[in-house]
């Protein structure tokens, strides 16, 4: 059984995709300072799932080119949405079996690596991070005037209802 904090994690990635359909590519590139590109949060939220479960929890890192375009603190940047959707996915996918290993015991266990961080509280952060990128990516679209964006969260109730004893 999938622990309740991993499908609270991917209902706000699926919440993520959800703000993210329509978005023309070249509006991917745009950036409104002082907020960042679309292309560049895509990739941004990429490096955090790399990091966290594929080179920190995993030991690989599958695409190491998130590294260079928007790691934490890195300069700004605005790569191509399509690719770094590419990337986002193929992360994600490969994230997936590892997410789906974690239990009570090795959520609460230390993540490898720095800073030291057990790892329910960095699916907590990722989680919380998604949702920070999501608000991001709407004011964004706001700005730029795209229709038919989400204008509220999603139906919480069918994909990632509360379940007791799930640390939440």
């Amino acid at each position: 059984m999938t622990h309740p904090l991993v499908e609270q994690l991917r209902f706000a990635r699926s919440e993520f995709s959800r703000g993210l359909r329509g978005v023309p590519e070249a509006d991917g590139y745009r950036r409104l300072e002082p907020m960042n590109s679309i292309g560049w949060i895509v990739a941004h939220m990429a490096w955090h799932e790399q990091r966290y479960w594929l080179t920190r929890l995993a030991g690989t890192t599958p695409v190491p080119s998130v590294n260079e375009i928007a790691p934490n603190g890195g300069p700004a940047t605005t790569p191509s949405l399509r690719a770094m959707l590419g990337a986002w996915k193929a992360i994600t996918t490969a994230a997936d079996p590892h997410l789906d290993r974690l239990d009570e015991q090795t959520m609460s266990g230390s993540l490898p690596g720095l800073p030291p961080r057990n790892t329910g509280s960095a699916v907590l952060r990722v989680t919380y991070h998604y949702w920070f990128h999501t608000g991001e990516l709407m004011a964004i679209r706001q700005l730029l005037h795209h229709p038919r964006r989400p204008d509220f969260v999603g139906d919480i109730d069918a994909q990632a209802p509360y379940r007791a004893g799930g640390g939440l």
